[in-house]
């Protein structure tokens, strides 16, 4: 079992969900939108998921329809919804019954704006997800106001998470905070190295 909530997203093939699933990641997330480039089809997603118990399987979407967003979800049963626009927060409450996400884009926000940010949609929301496309780095600055902000919100941080300081100031200082990572290709069908997301896996479990 892992110490905290673990978060993959772009979960694109069975040997990543497997895995993940075995290790006690609590999420996995599929890109339901067809322009992404790790799009996963319904007829896939069934594919993958058929092998998987005991896992919150997520809907990620970047797209800002919620009528489009609402007909492509009738073709994934999955279990909560990742979006980026919080504008689609409160019709989607409306309209479903299941958990939501935010993702917020750390490339946007210095470490000192985002707390007004979770402040206004904490009720809207079971989490947010701090990514970067960017990848930034999670300076000092970060951690220090994440330290604070993992006490009162529910926060998955998903960049910074590529070398030894970082992973092990999560581990020792930020008990609360969860973690989000990235699923990748496979090198072939069914051969996969699992690289750092092995290591900071590793680095979570319980001893």
């Amino acid at each position: 079992m892992l110490t905290r909530t673990v978060k993959i997203s772009n979960v694109t093939n069975l040997s990543d969900a497997r895995y993940c699933a075995g290790m006690g990641v609590e999420m996995l997330g599929f890109s339901i939108d067809e322009d992404s480039p790790n799009y996963i089809s319904p007829k896939k997603f069934e594919d993958i998921c058929s092998w998987l118990a005991g896992v919150t399987l997520v809907a990620e979407t970047a797209q800002t329809n919620a009528e489009s967003i609402l007909k492509t979800l009738s073709s994934y049963p999955v279990h909560a919804i990742q979006v980026e626009d919080p504008g689609l927060l409160n019709y989607l409450r409306s309209e479903l019954s299941l958990p939501l996400i935010l993702r917020i884009s750390a490339d946007l926000y210095e470490a000192d704006e985002i707390s007004s940010i979770l402040s206004r949609y904490e009720g809207d929301v079971t989490h947010f997800l701090l990514e970067s496309d960017d990848n930034a780095e999670l300076s000092e600055t970060w951690i220090k106001v994440l330290e604070q902000l993992a006490i009162e919100y529910p926060i998955l941080i998903g960049f910074g998470l590529d070398n030894e300081f970082t992973v092990s100031a999560l581990t020792e200082l930020l008990p609360n905070l969860g973690i989000a990572l990235r699923g990748s290709d496979e090198i072939r069908p069914g051969y996969k190295d699992f690289g750092s997301m092995m290591d900071i896996l590793e680095a979570l479990e319980e001893q």
